[in-house]
C-alpha cells in the first residue's frame, strides 16, 4: 500500500473490513463472506440481527447493525470489558431477563467518547506511521496495546536486556 494513493476513507474502510474480517470465525454469517483470521479473539455467537446503528461518529455511517457489532466484539475482546463499560443502561427499556438493556446511541459515559477518540488515534498511525513502513502490512488495533487489559500495562525495559549481559558474563575482547 503506497501512503500517497490511500485516502483517509479508504484507510478508514480498509480497516473496518479488517476488524470484520477477523470476527468472521466467531459473529454471525456475515451478508458477504469474509475471509477467515486467526487474529481475532473468540466471542460467543449471537442468532439474532442487530438494529442498524443510530449514532456512529467515527465509524463508517453505511455499517450495519450486526457488522457494528462484530467491531464491538472485538473491541471488547482486545480490551477485556463488556458492552457496559461505554454504554449506558436505559432504566425505560427492560429486557426479558428483567435489567435494563442498553442505550447503544447515549453518549453520557466518558468511556465512549474515549473509546472513539483512541479509534481515531489508531486509525491515524495506521494511515500516517505504519502505511508509510516498507513491508508493514499488519495495522496497529487496540489489542496492540491494551492485550486484553482495559488499562495497558506499561512496558518496563528488563534490568540489563540494554547493555548486554552482566558484567561477570563478559568475555575478554579477542586479541589481535
Amino acid at each position: 500500500m503506497k501512503p500517497s494513493s490511500v485516502s483517509l476513507p479508504a484507510a478508514v474502510a480498509a480497516l473496518v473490513t479488517a476488524v470484520a474480517f477477523a470476527l468472521s470465525t466467531v459473529a454471525q454469517t456475515p451478508q458477504t463472506p469474509a475471509p477467515q483470521t486467526p487474529a481475532a479473539p473468540q466471542k460467543e455467537h449471537h442468532d439474532h440481527p442487530h438494529a442498524p446503528p443510530t449514532n456512529l461518529q467515527v465509524l463508517p455511517k453505511n455499517l450495519t447493525g450486526d457488522q457494528v457489532h462484530e467491531i464491538m466484539e472485538t473491541w471488547e475482546a482486545y480490551l477485556g470489558v463488556h458492552c457496559s463499560t461505554c454504554h449506558a443502561a436505559d432504566p425505560k427499556n427492560i429486557g426479558p431477563n428483567g435489567r435494563p438493556r442498553l442505550n447503544y446511541a447515549d453518549d453520557s459515559k466518558p468511556e465512549k467518547a474515549t473509546a472513539r477518540l483512541m479509534y481515531k488515534m489508531t486509525e491515524d498511525i495506521n494511515t500516517n506511521y505504519v502505511s508509510k513502513v516498507p513491508n508493514s502490512d499488519v495495522p496497529v488495533t487496540c489489542g496492540t496495546c491494551h492485550r486484553g487489559h482495559f488499562g495497558p500495562e506499561p512496558f518496563v525495559i528488563p534490568p540489563d536486556d540494554d547493555h548486554g549481559p552482566p558484567p561477570s558474563a563478559k568475555t575478554p575482547p579477542p586479541t589481535k
